[in-house]
């Protein structure tokens, strides 16, 4: 394939492309609903409240952390390792 060849192939995909960005873009009967549902806060476990709140944190907390190491604690059982 010739150098003038490759280059028109990749105009014609590059132009293929932009053009179904823009048909995707223009269409006017997209409808997106978004649905927030509510957390269950009637967890009886706090542990499971702990990791509820820590989920949304951006920052470091200590206790986060704390209830993470426990939720994999109790996962890996490291207790009942030797």
């Amino acid at each position: 394939m010739s150098r003038t060849a490759k280059i028109a192939a990749a105009g014609a995909l590059g132009g293929l492309f932009m053009a179904l960005t823009i048909g995707i873009t223009l269409r006017e009967d997209r409808h997106v609903e978004t649905v927030i549902v509510p957390a269950d806060e009637s967890a009886a476990d706090p542990q499971t409240r702990d990791l509820r709140r820590c989920r949304t944190l951006t920052m470091p907390d200590s206790g986060c952390e704390a209830a993470w190491e426990e939720k994999r604690r109790r996962f890996y059982r490291k207790e009942d390792r030797p």
